[in-house]
């Protein structure tokens, strides 16, 4: 995954972007509006985690001019004001998330990579196939015209399953995919796909793999 750190606190910027270097990321940085533009018309990059309030040009500028050019990478506005108006506010620049300082290391990391995980910008956002429809931006699950009420956990793996659109998943794979913190055994990922099958009803649309994984 490549990430672009756009913040005009400098050491901030690169503690954060070494710390994505250590997670296996590759990570650049800019600390002002107008050169974040000049990266992102170099580099493709999977998600940007842009600061508000940048000097030349503010980051809601930069979120509008990326969205408005069709720009793939996903966005995490970051933000000392964290009240809901200016989340929503935030949000309708065209931002897909939003985080606000001081924030949690790990929970960036955790946002980057389920950011990452939902693909580029203007990709699909409903995925249908076997009676079942899933809205990866509303979060809503459905069979047959049946609303499911999936935990986050269930909803992340039937979503990556459907994804794979037949293929095996290892358990290792789904932990990666869909856990981003302990607990991260396997045993965890057979209890949730057991749930997800109560859930899903009859007939069964999970199959196991034995000494491969799950497959749909």
């Amino acid at each position: 995954m490549r990430v672009l750190v756009v913040e005009d606190e400098t050491e901030l910027a690169e503690m954060i972007a070494e710390g994505l270097r250590g997670e296996g990321m590759t990570a650049d940085t800019a600390h002002d509006g107008a050169t974040a533009l000049q990266r992102t018309a170099a580099n493709d990059y999977h998600v940007i985690v842009l600061d508000r309030d940048l000097p030349v040009m503010s980051g809601d500028a930069v979120c509008r001019t990326l969205a408005a050019g069709g720009y793939p990478a996903r966005i995490l506005m970051l933000t000392a004001a964290g009240t809901l108006s200016d989340i929503v506010d935030g949000l309708g620049q065209g931002a897909d998330d939003y985080l606000s300082k001081p924030f949690s290391y790990l929970e960036l990391v955790a946002r980057l990579r389920a950011l990452a995980r939902r693909g580029p910008s203007g990709a699909p956002t409903v995925l249908e196939r076997h009676g079942v429809r899933l809205d990866t931006v509303r979060r809503l699950a459905e069979r047959d015209g049946r609303l499911l009420a999936l935990t986050p956990k269930e909803f992340g793996t039937l979503e990556v399953l459907l994804e794979a659109d037949g293929g095996i998943l290892s358990p290792g794979e789904l932990l990666d995919a869909v856990w981003e913190s302990p607990p991260r055994s396997r045993s965890t990922v057979k209890v949730t796909v057991h749930q997800l099958r109560r859930k899903l009803g009859a007939p069964p649309l999970i199959e196991t793999v034995p000494g491969f994984g799950y497959r749909l």
